[in-house]
């Protein structure tokens, strides 16, 4: 069920984005007067469609829709959809088409400016939607994060092996001083940073970053977790401890005379423990005081902790316009660093680079709009910067050869442009091929 589910997801998702791309080449080839032949969702390779205004039931129902000057339908294969538009070199090799004289409604008669604008339309869709999202997430959920002040890490063995120590508190990396603690692996890759400053037991340290280890950093999830003392907010009412004399703003110090200064140093112990009664010593205020607790059989005691340095804010609808585009371009911003990364093969980011499978993985296993909305807008902003790429085949290849011909004055040949095309699927097609290779080598290590 939890698959079903997953997968209906990334098939919604990747629809609703699709769409909203095409739909941007769409709007501006109508209102330049440029015919659109087809309008698709998901390839329809060898001719195989699941739906065609022209054919099937929608035909018979409407038969003037044979005569509409655009196909509208959906193709078998979901690997992204395609907008036809007469007169242009593109993934459809219509190159028979392209021999005949050029007519005033295909895209070849017309201005650069004009073309410029159909071939980004798409990418502008991508982002406008990004900061409509984004919009609607900060003015019905608000704004909540960890805040970096006063937070301190966890630390993993990567994060120990590169000189960190559990209870550090990060000041500065470089010179940029972090502000969201889940951000800090991401900020220590994508800033390439080389020294971090931390506050250690009082005294203020600086640590050096080896680079070379910036494929390990990008490669393994959680190296920064949040230390969280164990200070209890409240004991949850299905617990088995409900009752137990425990009350807000207690610490627990030890269980068992295992030293619990972090909840996450309990996590073992109490793993052991499950099912069993523990000793746990409680400091409350000045005193020191001892209970007898159970643990169930997940090896929890059924408490809820105080979590520091948790920050959230509500908007209004006003209010949330300038937070949401102030989210998107910093989000835009974070992956194209994340692209760079990706481009340079000594820090390994390339084997991050996954497919739908990857993608899959990202959504909750529970339907939640709140995620939904937030993975929907960052998988738009991710469509718009893949096709700002200068790489023939993507948007950004025809927009790097439009504005080529804006300067000199020379529009590239046909034949230069299926040339071009051609190259440039190769290139997608070998990263597809090494985003599906890291995938399923993934999950054969799994």
């Amino acid at each position: 069920m939890v698959v079903l589910l997953k997968t209906l997801q990334v098939i919604l998702a990747l629809s609703v984005l699709i769409i909203i791309h095409e739909f941007g080449h769409f709007i501006y080839s109508k209102i330049f007067g440029i015919r659109v032949e087809k309008f698709f969702l998901f390839f329809d390779i060898g001719g195989v469609k699941l739906f065609s205004t022209r054919t099937g039931w929608f035909a018979r129902l409407f038969p003037s829709a044979k005569n509409w000057e655009t196909e509208y339908g959906i193709g078998w294969l979901p690997l992204g959809g395609y907008c036809k538009i007469s007169g242009m070199v593109d993934e459809s090799m219509d190159l028979e088409s392209l021999r005949k004289e050029p007519e005033k409604w295909e895209f070849r008669t017309k201005p650069a400016w004009q073309r410029l604008l159909v071939m980004a339309g798409g990418i502008l869709n991508n982002f406008l939607f990004a900061i409509l999202a984004y919009i609607c997430i900060v003015a019905v959920w608000g704004t909540s994060y960890i805040s970096n002040d006063n937070s301190c890490i966890y630390a993993s063995d990567l994060a120990a092996d590169m000189g960190f120590r559990t209870g550090d508190r990060i000041l500065m990396m470089d010179d940029y001083r972090p502000e969201n603690f889940g951000m800090l692996q991401a900020d220590l890759a994508r800033r390439k940073v080389q020294k971090v400053t931390v506050l250690r037991d009082g005294d203020t340290l600086d640590l050096f970053m080896d680079r070379s280890r910036i494929g390990e950093v990008l490669n393994s999830p959680g190296m920064f977790d949040l230390a969280v003392p164990f200070i209890i907010d409240s004991v949850a009412s299905y617990s088995v401890n409900r009752g137990c004399g425990l009350v807000h703003g207690d610490r627990i110090i030890s269980i068992d005379s295992v030293s619990t200064p972090y909840v996450q140093d309990s996590k073992p112990y109490l793993a052991e423990a499950a099912g069993k009664s523990v000793r746990i010593s409680v400091l409350r205020g000045q005193d020191t005081l001892g209970m007898n607790m159970q643990v169930d059989t997940s090896g929890r005691l059924g408490v809820y902790m105080v979590l520091p340095g948790a920050v959230s804010r509500e908007y209004s609808v006003l209010e949330a316009i300038p937070e949401g585009i102030k989210l998107t371009f910093s989000t835009i911003g974070g992956y194209i660093r994340d692209l760079g990364l990706v481009a340079s093969p000594k820090t390994e980011a390339y084997k991050s680079v996954g497919s739908f499978i990857a993608i899959g993985k990202v959504f909750p296993s529970a339907w939640d709009w709140f995620r939904f909305t937030n993975i929907l807008a960052m998988l738009s902003i991710m469509l718009g910067v893949m096709n700002l790429l200068p790489i023939p085949g993507l948007d950004g290849g025809h927009i790097m050869f439009t504005l080529c011909e804006m300067v000199t004055g020379r529009k590239p040949g046909e034949k230069f442009l299926i040339v071009a095309q051609i190259i440039g699927m190769a290139l997608l097609v070998l990263l597809m091929m090494l985003a599906f290779g890291n995938d399923i080598a993934g999950l054969m290590r799994h």
